[in-house]
């Protein structure tokens, strides 16, 4: 039997992935005749590595995304680029994509996008107790995902299979999540995909999905602060209708799912109490 990696053998294989990654940022770079401008920044368990860059035509944001190859393809790996079709909403504009296989073990997208002014909400997914943003923030953002949510899309975000899954897994499989309606979503609607001015970021997950999902979400990750949690409850009414509810219900179990591999350990217990005012009150 192999013994499991010990803390400091984990820790040297993320520094050292960390360290390609930056390698392969570099590559991207040169590849596009960009010149890095700032610190980079990594996605979500180093999957991805991200800086502002500049171009003769002016500045860039450049990220590469990193995948185990039977993982690279579909909805996520091209979603992006996909979003391109989207207009009228404040996002970032892919203007070029480079794949190449590293071995057998990985395979690498980089996209070259335009690049948004604006501070992030949030440095983590979950939101800052002292964001205070402008009313005129929260008019585009409701502006903005009114629009998103009529337009006509094949592409799927979450379908009824995978709400199931999630809800049942982690409430039992007597709970009713039947979706009633459906709109196309962001996907990922948490706080470190939003700037100040509004623009919204990472596109990977948009498609079809349960109505107020990105509400939910943004709900979702605001528990931890609570002024701001009952703002994005005044500006999204859907939240306190029979698809809210059950829109909430789903985005409450994918994250309780990635809190128990090692995600967010602070929304753990709101999360929890959340879950339990929703399922005493679902329809």
């Amino acid at each position: 039997m192999t013994d499991a990696p010990g803390s400091d053998e984990v820790a040297e294989a993320d520094r050292r992935f960390r360290l390609w990654m930056h390698q392969n940022l570099e590559y991207a770079a040169d590849h596009f005749h960009l010149r890095i401008t700032g610190e980079p920044v990594f996605g979500w368990r180093y999957r991805s590595i991200s800086a502002p860059a500049n171009s003769p035509e002016g500045p860039r944001w450049l990220r590469v995304v990193s995948e185990q190859p039977q993982w690279a393809h579909g909805r996520g790996w091209t979603g992006n680029a996909d979003a391109n079709t989207l207009s009228g909403l404040p996002k970032p504009h892919v203007l070029g994509v480079h794949e190449w296989q590293e071995g057998d073990w990985r395979r690498q997208r980089a996209e070259v996008m335009t690049h948004v002014p604006g501070v992030r909400c949030s440095p983590t997914d979950t939101a800052q107790p002292e964001l205070n943003l402008p009313d005129r923030w929260w008019q585009d953002l409701q502006q903005g995902l009114q629009h998103l949510a009529s337009v006509p899309t094949e592409r799927v975000s979450t379908d009824q299979a995978k709400v199931d899954h999630r809800v049942h897994a982690a409430f039992g499989a007597h709970v009713d999540c039947r979706i009633q309606r459906w709109e196309t979503v962001h996907g990922d609607l948490h706080w470190a995909n939003l700037l100040n001015p509004l623009a919204i970021l990472d596109w990977e997950l948009w498609g079809r999905g349960p109505a107020g999902t990105d509400a939910a979400t943004l709900y979702c990750y605001g528990l931890t602060a609570p002024d701001l949690g009952q703002k994005v409850r005044a500006r999204f009414p859907v939240l306190d209708t029979a698809d809210g509810h059950r829109a909430q219900l789903y985005v409450t179990a994918r994250l309780l799912h990635r809190i128990s591999l090692g995600d967010h350990p602070q929304l753990a217990e709101p999360l929890k109490g959340h879950a339990r005012d929703l399922l005493r009150d679902l329809p």
